[in-house]
């Protein structure tokens, strides 16, 4: 497996591997995919990729790095021909950076060609990924989609549609997946509908991506979301739904409103920046203290600062000044270098801090190193106190349906109390919204400890869907690929 480039910043918050995108029947259909990239891109920021078909041919650009990187000149998308066409940015947690692994992934099958690009993370890949090399099968990723394109391959079914249900049948985890064949644009979520997919319209064409956002920067329409466990085939005789799965309750992923979500999406039917300024309101109710500013750490932390500054009465301000223009640097993180790093990102408004009590809000606290060198940044810019609320539970646990995690003994909050915490990040007082609340924000009146409506395994520990290779025997690893440069 490759080792990821380090950053001096030390990111210290979860990462959602993957956006996704598909368009049909549409004369720009590669520069809409792109575009709709660009909105996703807080999504994966590793790499890049659109597959179109131009009805002869499929047409395929694939890149590391941003979109704006490998899709700024029009000789990139005169090149993707044709009215249909997926496109996928990526954040890897299953699978190595290396070109190989960048989506959508594509194969030349019995029916044609067939192209897949992948939200989540498939619990029993490597499990499915021995099954298939016992057979034969020959692996050309790391990603764990791949299993999803062998099996369709080796489906005993004759029906492109059979062949992918089949597939699926088959795959445990959490997935939101566009794919496109020669005649299909195929969009399908897992049955609990952990991932986010959104349908809309756009003149006669159709179009699917994970956010609304990436609907709005094309002009689309929203229509609806695609429901858990539902399967969309668009082609030239319409527009199919299928539910080709046992049903089961639905799990999506709560950290999506927290954090993932861009703030101007609509997710299941909630705008994401109102569901963000409810959690700090309630935040604000819970845990009160008494201070002088609200002090967002941005820029996830500014809807939930402005929902406790709203509710508590207390100025909202911005106290920490964040640089938009930091991108990699392949500086190496020695100690040093790694503790001034965070200055790259953030900075303190010193005039507005100098003897003020500020209650920091920040969305989550992963290893904590972050929040440490925040708040020592805060104090040495002279505040009087510095205090800590957090819109969302203590993370105690990993996630494993496609979001990217540290091992558990890394979080702090599955290492320490939260006192322990507050000692070790330096805050005079430290409180995380509670787990009724997050789900007030959200609309709900409190979390149903018997069904949860939402996934949260990574603040409770209770993973709706089986975790087959982390608990089972799955055989001998099969990522054994080289690394690429």
């Amino acid at each position: 497996m490759e080792q990821r480039t380090a950053f001096v910043d030390d990111d210290d918050h979860f990462h959602d591997e993957c956006g996704v995108f598909g368009v049909y029947n549409h004369p720009d259909a590669a520069a809409l995919t792109t575009l709709g990239l660009h909105a996703l891109q807080h999504r994966g920021q590793e790499a890049a990729g659109v597959v179109t078909y131009d009805g002869r041919h499929f047409h395929s650009h694939r890149a590391l790095g941003s979109v704006g990187d490998n899709f700024n000149t029009e000789s990139v998308i005169d090149r993707l021909k044709g009215p249909m066409a997926i496109g996928h940015v990526r954040y890897s947690t299953a699978g190595g950076t290396v070109m190989r692994n960048i989506q959508p992934l594509f194969a030349d099958l019995v029916f044609g060609g067939f192209a897949i690009a992948h939200n989540g993370n498939l619990t029993n890949a490597r499990t499915l990924r021995h099954e298939l090399v016992e057979r034969g099968c020959i692996f050309q990723s790391t990603s764990d989609t791949e299993t999803i394109l062998h099996r369709v391959a080796t489906s005993e079914y004759r029906k492109v549609l059979d062949r992918f249900v089949d597939a699926l049948r088959g795959v445990s985890g959490a997935y939101s997946i566009v794919a496109l064949t020669r005649r299909k644009l195929i969009g399908v979520r897992d049955p609990m509908g952990v991932r986010p997919l959104v349908l809309g319209r756009i003149g006669e064409g159709w179009v699917m991506a994970s956010e609304t956002c990436a609907l709005d920067i094309i002009g689309a329409e929203y229509m609806r979301d695609v429901e858990p466990g539902e399967m969309i085939i668009i082609s030239e005789d319409g527009i199919k739904s299928l539910k080709p799965f046992t049903p089961v309750p639905s799990r999506f992923c709560i950290f999506e409103h927290i954090y993932f979500a861009r703030p101007d999406s609509v997710i299941e039917g909630k705008n994401v920046y109102a569901v963000r300024k409810n959690i700090g309101a309630e935040l604000a109710r819970e845990s009160h203290v008494e201070a002088d500013m609200v002090v967002p750490v941005p820029d996830s932390g500014v809807p939930a600062a402005i929902g406790y500054a709203a509710e508590s009465g207390i100025p909202f301000d911005l106290g920490i000044i964040r640089s938009h223009y930091m991108g990699r640097t392949f500086i190496q993180p020695s100690d040093t270098i790694r503790h001034l790093g965070v200055k790259l990102k953030h900075n303190a408004n010193r005039a507005w801090i100098k003897g003020k009590r500020l209650i920091l809000v920040d969305d989550s606290i992963v290893r904590g190193t972050t929040s440490v060198k925040i708040v020592e940044m805060m104090r040495n810019a002279g505040a009087k106190e510095v205090h800590m609320r957090i819109s969302s539970p203590p993370t105690m646990h990993p996630c494993f349906y496609g979001i990217d995690t540290p091992d558990q003994e890394q979080l702090m909050a599955h290492r320490m109390t939260v006192d322990e915490m507050a000692k070790h990040i330096g805050v005079d007082t430290l409180a995380f919204i509670s787990h009724d609340g997050l789900y007030r924000a959200v609309g709900e009146q409190s979390r149903n400890a018997e069904c949860p409506q939402f996934c949260d395994a990574c603040f409770t520990g209770e993973y709706p869907i089986p975790l087959v290779d982390k608990d089972g025997d799955p055989g001998p690893e099969q990522l054994t690929l080289l690394s690429e440069s």
